[in-house]
């Protein structure tokens, strides 16, 4: 349960119980994002992160730049160069509860200005749990791609894209009518695994003697 406070008055348990989600956080992304091996599930890492913003919220005097609230992921390894994004990679919000969706849509309707009684349309699709990647083509030829990193600077994994077979090296128009393509685009989206072939690479890896990938994610986020 949170406790409420005047800004100004963290005790020394927050400042305690602060600095050790913050390690504890770092340390499960280090375990997700540069090493793909998690070891707690997506709600538990939650818990833990919203336990965090609701001290900081509680007390912005323990607010500092460097905190996981303020990043996105873990800073890019350093066996591939760094690349910088032109706008900050961010992460999606969630909500895990009903008073979480009402407030989001409350959003909504402020942010567009909307009445009460006006009709929201809303469209849903499952989740696909991968690799953030971004891929930049320049004149319609793919020039780099990296990994989202910390949200701000990632990894190029130009080389190890090119090898995904539903990534394009030159865009090419649809149709003579279709609209001309940019000097600069800036794409980005998920690198996924279906099953069938984490099965299959799994099995390939047990037959060599390799440890087996956890789940499709880890081998997805694993390959580039």
């Amino acid at each position: 349960m949170a406790r409420t406070a005047e800004p100004g008055t963290a005790t020394k348990q927050d400042h305690e119980e602060v600095a050790n989600l913050r390690a504890e956080i770092e340390r499960h992304n280090a375990l997700y994002y540069a090493q793909d091996a998690p070891e707690i599930s997506d709600a538990e890492y939650d818990v833990l992160f919203r336990r965090l913003q609701e001290i900081e919220t509680a007390h912005p005097e323990l607010q500092t730049p460097d905190s996981p609230t303020r990043r996105v992921g873990t800073a890019p390894a350093e066996r591939f160069k760094s690349v910088r994004h032109t706008v900050p990679m961010l992460s999606l919000s969630n909500a895990m509860a009903e008073d979480e969706v009402r407030e989001f849509e409350g959003r909504i309707r402020r942010t567009l200005e909307l009445k009460d009684d006006a009709h929201v349309t809303y469209v849903a699709e499952p989740k696909l749990d991968g690799l953030a990647i971004e891929l930049v083509y320049e004149h319609g030829r793919l020039v780099v791609g990296s990994t989202r990193g910390d949200g701000t600077t990632g990894e190029d994994v130009t080389v190890n894209l090119k090898t995904i077979k539903t990534v394009p090296h030159q865009l090419k128009a649809t149709s003579p009518k279709a609209p001309p393509i940019p000097a600069r685009l800036e794409v980005r989206g998920e690198i996924i695994l279906q099953r069938a072939g984490f099965q299959k690479l799994n099995a390939d890896r047990a037959e060599r003697g390799e440890p087996v990938f956890a789940n499709p994610r880890n081998a997805a986020a694993g390959s580039p």
